[in-house]
């Protein structure tokens, strides 16, 4: 007699293909059965404080906005943005690589600066007098010169 092609494991997996087959069946029944959303359900409105609702909003609140009051261009630089010379202390100067920060008195920011925007010799502590530019990755402090 021969053996059963049939094992136990082979059972197994036909009963949860059939198990799963069964339960997908039933899920799509059931979302057949379910009444259909309308689009209104699928919508969400911002309230005039910025919070999630949903609710449309109450059209006597709605305020209109010309499209010419709305500004769009970048604010020109005043005299205020724009400031001359300003003091402060190196904090860290590597000579052999020729870079160092410079803290800033009041602020207390610290700005990077290059062996390049010296106009004098300077080491660690020193007091000096200095100006800022825009640099690749932020201010970095250019025309130095000791105090």
């Amino acid at each position: 007699m021969s053996k059963s092609q049939e094992t136990y494991n082979k059972k197994e997996r036909e009963k949860k293909k059939i198990k799963k087959r069964q339960e997908k069946a039933e899920r799509r029944l059931a979302r057949k059965a379910a009444p259909k959303k309308s689009g209104e359900d699928l919508f969400s409105y911002v309230d005039e404080f910025g919070n999630i609702v949903d609710t449309p909003p109450d059209p006597t609140k709605r305020t209109v906005i010309k499209a010419e009051d709305i500004d769009l261009k970048v604010p020109h630089k005043t005299a205020a943005n724009i400031t001359s010379t300003r003091i402060g202390k190196i904090e860290f100067f590597n000579t052999d690589k020729g870079y160092g920060f410079i803290k800033e008195d009041g602020t207390n920011e610290k700005f990077f600066v290059h062996v390049k925007g010296l106009l004098d010799e300077v080491k660690e502590n020193d007091r000096v007098e200095f100006e800022l530019e825009k640099g690749m990755k932020g201010m970095n402090a250019v025309r130095v010169k000791r105090i």
